[in-house]
């Protein structure tokens, strides 16, 4: 799974002024020719903000509502089904369309529903913090991809973060794991409450368990869980406890302490420059831990982050203070992918 989803990024170059006279003069980028330009009044400083697009944003949300219902209506193996040898329509392999929308349309539309809000409270986490603080940004733009098992690669926003000073990098950055949250926890509780081990797997993928989610079984005392493999089977899940479990493996990935990522903005405004040595170590730690298990899921994102680099660049101000409420919640908020990402996360047999 090649996830970049749910990330605050900077686009671009930002607008300093120049060194004429006047102190209204900016320079900017050459304007995209599809976008106009306006001038933000009252912005913390001068610059000119490209026009917000929303025609693909949009187009892009319902396709992505496309594809996670079209993972639910397969039950999370739309491979299957893009490999029975065109035989989509018929009755007997390995079931017919018509018979998969009827069995099906039910979990399919909980799930797409339930995974579009978490992404979709997510990113307006960051989004509306953006706005609050007049930083450009984009609207959120979702990844559809319905050829794995979630149905989707998850959602960006962009934004010219370099305009935006220490507290509010902060802000920005959490907003967005806190908002998904909100909503994928509750879920998950649901989802777990919901689960019956009982049913024997039939092998294939299993989704393993986060931390978070295992504390959840214990607490509730599912039938027939096994706690040394914590693993919950395809033929296992519910629509509820696939959308939480995506929305907390999306979330868990973000707080990673590295570069553009949520958690990259989080740690850079903690612990400023020493932020980059704890985000190299953390790439060294993944890279290792995927060779030792020869385990390479996210191998791809691995490569995504080192190709946007892995050090978090300098706010508009970093000496701003965040005060203690803000450090206290920083720092809470670095357990987060200890929680909520399952490290191997998936099981897969042949």
């Amino acid at each position: 799974m090649a996830e970049r989803a749910l990330v605050v990024y900077p686009v671009g170059m930002p607008v300093q002024p120049t060194d004429s006279n006047d102190p209204d003069a900016i320079t900017s980028q050459p304007p995209v020719a599809a976008e106009s330009t306006v001038q933000r009044p009252g912005a913390p400083l001068a610059y000119r903000a490209r026009k917000r697009r929303i025609k693909l944003p949009i187009l892009l949300f319902v396709a992505t509502c496309l594809s996670t219902f079209w993972v639910g209506l397969t039950d999370w193996q739309p491979m299957v089904n893009a490999l029975a040898g065109g035989n989509l329509f018929l009755d007997d392999y390995p079931l017919g369309l018509r018979q998969q929308f009827l069995m099906n349309w039910g979990q399919a539309l909980v799930y797409m529903c339930s995974i579009m809000l978490i992404l979709l409270l997510h990113e307006l986490g960051h989004f509306f913090t953006t706005i609050f603080y007049r930083v450009p940004a984009t609207a959120p733009i979702f990844l559809p991809f319905p050829f794995n098992p979630i149905g989707t690669l998850g959602a960006v926003i962009g934004m010219q973060g370099t305009l935006a000073n220490r507290r509010q990098i902060f802000d920005i950055g959490i907003a967005g794991p806190l908002a998904g949250l909100v909503v994928a926890i509750p879920l998950a509780y649901i989802g777990v409450s919901q689960l019956d081990f009982t049913v024997p797997p039939r092998g294939g993928i299993g989704f393993r368990l986060p931390l978070l989610m295992q504390w959840m079984i214990g607490s509730i005392g599912v039938e027939g869980y096994n706690a040394s493999e914590a693993v919950v089977w395809i033929n296992q899940l519910n629509p509820f406890f696939a959308a939480s479990w995506v929305g907390l493996l999306i979330t868990g990935l973000n707080m990673m302490p590295v570069g553009q990522l949520d958690g990259g903005h989080i740690t850079y405004t903690l612990f400023g420059k020493a932020s980059h040595w704890i985000a190299e170590v953390s790439i060294v730690l993944a890279i290792a831990f995927m060779v030792y298990h020869r385990h390479y899921v996210l191998i791809v994102m691995v490569g995504l982050i080192l190709i946007m680099g892995t050090h978090h660049p300098p706010t508009a101000d970093d000496s701003v203070r965040l005060g203690p409420v803000r450090w206290i919640l920083g720092l809470l908020s670095l357990s987060i992918p200890i929680l909520c990402f399952p490290p191997l996360v998936f099981k897969i047999t042949y």
